[in-house]
């Protein structure tokens, strides 16, 4: 190592006197951004340049958008006025509901038309339906504890079969729409559906193309298209859910069942059945330590006070 004397300089700035104190002072009240972009201009290279450019076109393009965008919306204000569009408004909400829930019958005169049967199990579908649900023709206690053991079946499904009609006829219609039940919970714990057997070899053509048709959204992944159970269509199949259960124990149903099945919360749960006008009301089950809440289907309808799409970030 060799050591040499040196000297110490210090380096300064010489600004040249004819510079205005006002052009210093607008710099130093610029914001560390524009400083930077001032020094790309200067110093950058063409890449950064380039992007810069690219950038203030796109915050001036923004800015033109977001002027016309004001521009066309107090123009529809000044022409069709405020309390039109609150109505417009109210009509969409009626629209957004009617995509999620089963047709409601507002004006009619008995609870089983409020939400038809029909319009949850076609009669082509009804028909389909008895050979698969020949699995719940003349079950036994021992057959329902087995079912319970292997967890076969959701709850509500085994809970009904604990309690068939003695009529061949009733015991027959119950049985199907139980099976069909469970497809919707089923098909409720998937994401993805493939469209053959998806909801198994058993479950007949007509039905798992009425349940991909009607629950699931064509998405585009993993590149190819595919049939998804979105967060909307989770709230669908639980509408549904509850309109055939409604149908099942004569219009009131234990929703905190359903909850259960259907791997809800209960907030979500409720707020779907208020958004199809059911009547909340609490009740203790059968051991008589826990509360349940019932949901029940009567006439006149109350007036639907919260509007699905209000409740929309929590029910989906």
């Amino acid at each position: 190592m060799e050591v040499y004397n040196a000297e110490l300089f210090n380096l300064q700035p010489l600004i040249s006197d004819d510079v205005v104190d006002n052009d210093l002072s607008e710099y130093l009240a610029k914001s560390y951004r524009e400083k930077v972009d001032l020094c790309i201009e200067a110093f950058g290279t063409n890449k950064q340049r380039k992007a810069l450019n690219s950038r203030r076109m796109n915050e001036v393009r923004k800015e033109v958008l977001n002027k016309a965008v004001i521009k066309a919306a107090e123009d529809v204000i000044e022409t069709k006025g405020v309390a039109a569009l609150v109505h417009d408004a109210a009509e969409d909400e009626k629209t957004d509901v009617s995509l999620v829930l089963p047709p409601c019958h507002e004006d009619a005169k008995n609870p089983e038309d409020v939400y038809k049967f029909e319009d949850i199990i076609s009669p082509a579908e009804y028909e389909a339906l008895q050979a698969p649900a020949a699995v719940f023709m003349n079950i036994t206690a021992a057959d329902i504890l087995k079912m319970t053991e292997e967890k076969s079946y959701c709850s509500f499904v085994l809970d009904g079969l604990k309690s068939m009609p003695l009529d061949e006829k009733s015991y027959d219609h119950k049985a199907r729409c139980l099976w069909f039940f469970d497809c919707l919970v089923k098909l409720n714990s998937q994401k993805v559906v493939k469209k053959k057997h998806a909801m198994g070899p058993t479950c007949p053509d007509i039905i798992s193309n009425k349940l991909v048709k009607t629950f699931t959204a064509l998405s585009y992944g993993n590149g190819r298209i595919q049939n998804l159970i979105s967060a909307s269509m989770k709230v669908k199949i639980t509408a549904y859910a509850i309109a055939l259960a409604l149908h099942i124990n004569r219009f009131q149903t234990d929703l905190t069942v359903l909850q259960r099945d259907l791997k809800l919360r209960e907030n979500k749960i409720l707020d779907i059945a208020k958004a199809m006008r059911l009547k909340i009301s609490k009740s203790k089950n059968l051991s008589g330590f826990e509360e349940h809440k019932l949901g029940t289907l009567c006439l006149p309808l109350p007036a639907q006070k919260i509007p699905l799409r209000s409740r929309k970030r929590k029910l989906n």
